[in-house]
């Protein structure tokens, strides 16, 4: 198993988790998640909650660690949770911090999100950006280049527009022969 403190690291049934990784703090990983060796998952402010189907690369860093203002010494916040739901991919050596974040997400490799963006859901934070605003990433953005720029992708409807239409068109070739 996993290099990991006995806080309590739960791993569901149907997801790997490489020896090599490193997990620590109250960590819980869903099915079918996968996490790569050399990953590294730390909770150390608060639990983390991995969902189902969630792809962990090698040396992504995904931390729940105190905010820079507060130190564990000092003061003795509530623990807060770091919520990752299904279907999201970190890829090799990204960096978060993000306390929320939805479905189908895509950290790109070598991106950074802070504690304080929270990414809802088809979004994709492009290869090296760095988010570190206090913001809510509205579902299917994708934040790219050195300026990390916004572009929203809108719902979706034109690709699903499209298979209807060739369902139709194929349905009205069947019936021709």
């Amino acid at each position: 198993m996993a290099e990991k403190t006995q806080k309590s690291v739960k791993i569901a049934p149907g997801a790997v988790v490489c020896v090599e990784s490193e997990i620590r703090g109250d960590v819980t990983i869903g099915p079918r998640t996968v996490i790569h060796p050399k990953a590294r998952i730390i909770a150390e402010a608060g639990p983390i909650v991995i969902g189902e189907g969630n792809l962990i690369e090698e040396q992504a860093l995904i931390i729940n660690a105190h905010p820079d203002n507060i130190t564990p010494d000092t003061e003795d916040p509530e623990p807060k949770p770091m919520i990752i739901g299904t279907n999201n991919v970190f890829e090799v050596g990204c960096y978060s911090q993000a306390m929320k974040m939805g479905d189908n997400n895509v950290i790109e490799s070598k991106a950074y999100v802070g504690r304080n963006v929270i990414l809802t859901s088809g979004c994709i934070i492009g290869a090296c950006c760095s988010l570190n605003t206090f913001e809510v990433i509205p579902e299917n953005t994708v934040i790219y280049g050195a300026d990390c720029l916004h572009f929203y992708l809108g719902l979706l409807i034109f690709p699903k527009y499209c298979v209807i239409v060739l369902m139709r068109q194929q349905v009205h070739y069947l019936k021709g022969k």
